[in-house]
C-alpha cells in the first residue's frame, strides 16, 4: 500500500504494489478455499462472504466521488465519468479503460478518472468469481478419476500463467496500451498466488533461509518502481519482481526471528495500516483527482500528499467503523437475507447515477428543442447584419462530445480499397451522379475533422472522395519525427494514391503547436507531395487550426466565455504569416487553404464563436462548429482552386 500512494501521488509511475496485491489476494482466496471445493461445500455463501466484505467501502467511495463529480467536475467530464461509475459499480472498470486507452480520440481529451483506480478491485471481482469455479472443477476431476486435487488445481493453474503471461508479453511487444487493464493480462498474476498457496504447505524451509527470503522479497517490492520505469513491462515481464518479491515474503512467513522481515511487518501499527489498506487505497486516488480539479494543477508538494495519505487514512477508518463493520454485522445477524444487502448497496450507488442521467438527458432535450438559428456559430463571424441571441445555450451538450468527431462516410469500395497492411482505414465518399472529380483526403484527426465541412462540397460538386487517414500521423515523406507506424502509413498511402491517380489530394501543410512559435510546416512536407505534383496531381495544403496547452471547452465552464483565458488575442496563438503561401506561390497545382478567418475573429480566437463551441478539446474542432463552416469551406477551397 505504501508503495502504491508514494508512486500515484509523488512520482506518478507504476509501483509494482497492484501485482503484489493480486498475488497475495489469490494467493488467500486459493488457500481458504481449496479445502472448501475439494469438500463441496457451497459456492454460494462463499461469494456472499468475499462480496460483503468488498462492497460496503467501494459503495461509500463510489458515492463520495459521485457527489464530488457533480458538485466540482466540469459538465464536459460527466459522460465519461458516468459510464466509469456503472462500470465500477458492475466490476468492468478495467474493460471500460481497455476500450478507451485503444481510442486515441477519447484518451487525446480525457483527463484522470476518479474511478479509475477501480480497475484491480474489477480484476479481482472477476477473479474472485472465477477461481471458485476453477478450483471446485479441479475437486470435481479429482473426486471422479481419483489423482490428487492439488495436482489436477496445479496444472490448471499453470496453464493459465503460461497462457496468460504469453498474452501479456506479446501485447507488450505490440505496443498495445491497453494490457495493462486487461483481465486477460493479468491472470497470471493470480495463477502465480494460486501456485504458490498449493505448492507452500509441502515446502520446508529452514529458518535462516526464510529470514533471507523475507527481505529479499521486501527490497524487490521497495525497488520496483526505482527499477522498471516503463509502463509497457508490466504486467508482462516486469511483473515479475513485484509479484515474485511478494511470493518470496510469503513463503518466509512468520520466522519468530528477532532479524526478520516478518517482526517489523507484524508490528501492531503496521498491522492496523493493513488493516486499513483496502479503504485506504479506494479513498486516496479519488481524493488526489479531486485535489487536481479544485487547484487547477496536476502535481502536488510533499505537505499537500501527506495531507491527502492522511484524510484517505482517516475516511478509511471512518468508514470501516461506521459503514463498513455495521453492515457485516447485520448481514452476519441475518445471514439468510444477506445477498438482499448486496442488493441495496448497489441501489444505493445505481439510483443517483440514473438520477443524474435523467438530468443530463432534459438538458441535452432543451438543446435540441432550440432553434439553430439561435447557434450561427461560423456564420457569425464579420456577419454585422446577422441577429441571433447571445442568452441563447451554446451548442454542442458537454455530454454529446464523443459524437463531435468527423465522419469520413463509409469504407471503401473494393475498387478504391487499398492493399496495404500498413493503411489503417479507408473511406468513400461516392456521389450519386457520376463522379466529376476524385479527391484523396491523407492525414490524421485533423483531416478527419474537416470531412464533415468538405462532404456537403463533395455531394453538391459530384466528387469522389477517398480518405486515407491515421490518428496522430500528419502526411509528410519519412521523417524521424515520426514513429515508425506513421511512416509506413504514409509511404503506403502515397502509393495508393498514385496507383489511383485522383485530380487532387487534400492534406494539411502545417503543424499548430500549444507553445511558441505556434505554427511550422509539417515535416518533410514539401518531399512528401512531391510525387503527387510530379505525376500532375492538384494538392490542397491545409493550414492547420489552433492548439492550446488547456482544453478550450472545460475553459468556459471553469471561467465563463467572456473570460480572457477563453478569447486569446489571434496573433499569440497563430502567427499572421501562412508559411504555406510562400511553399505553393510558384507552385500552380498546389493551392494553399487557411480556414483560420471561420475560426477567429481578427483580433481573438475564442472558444464559443456563435453560440456554438469551436472546440472539443485542446485543438479538435467539434462536428457541429465544423457544420456551420461550410460556407466558409466550400468558398475558400473553390476560390483557391478556380474549380
Amino acid at each position: 500500500m505504501a508503495l502504491v500512494l508514494i508512486y500515484h501521488i509523488w512520482v506518478g509511475r507504476v509501483s509494482g504494489g497492484v501485482d503484489a496485491f493480486l498475488l497475495i489476494s489469490a494467493f488467500l482466496l486459493t488457500s481458504s478455499f481449496a479445502a472448501r471445493a475439494a469438500n463441496n461445500r457451497p459456492l454460494a455463501k462463499y461469494w456472499r462472504k468475499i462480496f460483503l466484505r468488498l462492497t460496503p467501502t467501494a459503495t461509500a467511495v463510489l458515492l463520495a466521488t459521485l457527489a464530488s463529480i457533480m458538485l466540482l467536475f466540469p459538465e464536459i467530464r460527466w459522460t465519461q465519468l458516468i459510464q466509469h461509475a456503472w462500470a465500477s459499480l458492475l466490476y468492468a472498470q478495467n474493460w471500460a479503460l481497455v476500450l478507451e486507452s485503444g481510442n486515441y480520440q477519447i484518451a487525446d481529451a480525457a483527463t484522470a478518472s476518479p474511478f479509475q483506480h477501480f480497475w484491480s478491485l474489477s480484476i479481482q471481482g472477476q477473479v474472485f468469481i472465477l477461481w471458485p469455479l476453477l478450483l471446485l472443477m479441479a475437486a470435481v476431476i479429482a473426486r471422479r478419476y481419483r489423482p490428487s486435487f492439488t495436482a489436477i488445481a496445479a496444472a490448471l493453474f499453470l496453464t493459465i500463467f503460461l497462457g496468460s503471461m504469453a498474452f501479456a508479453i506479446a501485447e507488450a511487444n505490440a505496443g498495445s496500451g491497453s494490457a495493462y487493464f486487461d483481465t486477460r493480462a493479468r491472470l497470471w498474476e493470480f495463477a502465480l498466488g494460486s501456485l504458490l498457496a498449493l505448492a507452500l504447505p509441502h515446502v520446508r524451509l529452514r529458518p535462516g533461509l526464510r529470514v533471507v527470503l523475507g527481505w529479499v522479497g521486501l527490497l524487490g517490492l521497495a525497488s520496483c518502481g526505482i527499477l522498471i520505469r516503463d509502463v509497457a513491462a508490466y504486467p508482462g515481464w516486469g511483473s515479475l519482481l513485484p509479484t515474485l518479491s511478494a511470493a518470496l515474503v510469503i513463503a518466509a512467513g512468520s520466522t519468530a526471528h528477532r532479524w526478520g522481515a516478518d517482526r517489523w511487518l507484524t508490528a501492531r501499527p503496521i498491522q492496523r495500516i493493513g488493516d486499513l489498506s483496502y479503504g485506504i487505497y479506494l479513498w486516496h486516488w479519488p481524493l488526489l483527482v479531486v485535489y487536481f480539479v479544485i487547484k487547477q494543477k496536476d502535481a502536488v508538494t510533499i505537505a499537500e500528499g501527506l495531507g491527502i495519505i492522511a484524510l484517505a487514512v482517516l475516511l478509511a477508518w471512518c468508514t470501516e467503523r461506521f459503514f463498513d463493520r455495521p453492515l457485516r454485522f447485520l448481514a452476519t445477524t441475518y445471514e439468510r437475507i444477506s445477498a438482499s444487502f448486496l442488493v441495496v448497496l448497489a441501489v444505493m450507488v445505481a439510483v443517483p447515477l440514473l438520477e443524474w442521467q435523467n438530468r443530463i438527458h432534459h438538458a441535452e432535450t432543451q438543446l435540441q428543442h432550440q432553434s439553430r438559428e439561435l447557434n450561427p456559430g461560423a456564420a457569425a463571424l464579420g456577419a454585422n447584419d446577422f441577429e441571433w441571441s447571445t442568452n441563447a445555450l451554446p451548442i454542442p451538450a458537454a455530454t454529446a462530445l464523443d459524437e463531435q468527431w468527423g465522419n469520413a462516410g463509409p469504407a471503401c469500395e473494393q475498387k478504391y480499397a487499398p492493399d496495404h497492411a500498413a493503411i489503417d482505414s479507408c473511406h468513400q465518399i461516392e456521389p450519386t451522379a457520376p463522379a466529376q472529380k476524385t479527391i484523396a483526403v491523407i492525414g490524421d484527426s485533423h483531416a478527419r475533422q474537416l470531412m464533415t465541412g468538405i462532404m456537403p462540397l463533395a455531394q453538391e460538386r459530384n466528387w469522389r472522395v477517398i480518405s486515407l487517414l491515421k490518428n496522430a500521423c500528419r502526411y509528410g515523406a519519412e521523417s524521424t519525427e515520426r514513429d515508425p507506424a506513421c511512416n509506413a502509413h504514409n509511404a503506403a498511402a502515397r502509393e495508393h494514391v498514385l496507383e489511383i491517380s485522383p485530380d487532387a489530394v487534400i492534406t494539411l501543410g502545417t503543424m499548430s503547436l500549444a507553445q511558441a512559435p505556434r505554427e511550422t510546416m509539417v515535416p518533410e512536407y514539401a518531399a512528401g507531395i512531391e510525387p503527387f505534383l510530379e505525376n500532375k496531381i492538384e494538392v490542397l495544403a491545409i493550414r492547420d487550426n489552433p492548439r492550446f496547452d488547456f482544453n478550450m471547452y472545460e475553459c468556459v465552464a471553469l471561467h465563463g466565455s467572456s473570460a480572457a483565458q477563453c478569447n486569446p488575442p489571434r496573433n499569440e496563438v497563430i502567427p499572421p504569416d501562412n508559411p504555406l503561401e510562400e511553399l505553393s506561390a510558384d507552385v500552380p497545382l498546389l493551392h494553399s487553404v487557411d480556414f483560420t478567418d471561420a475560426i477567429c475573429t481578427q483580433l481573438t480566437c475564442p472558444a464559443i464563436v456563435g453560440n456554438v463551441y469551436v472546440y472539443r478539446d485542446y485543438d479538435h474542432l467539434n462536428k457541429t462548429y465544423v457544420e456551420t463552416m461550410i460556407p466558409a469551406i466550400k468558398r475558400e477551397i473553390l476560390e483557391k482552386t478556380g474549380w
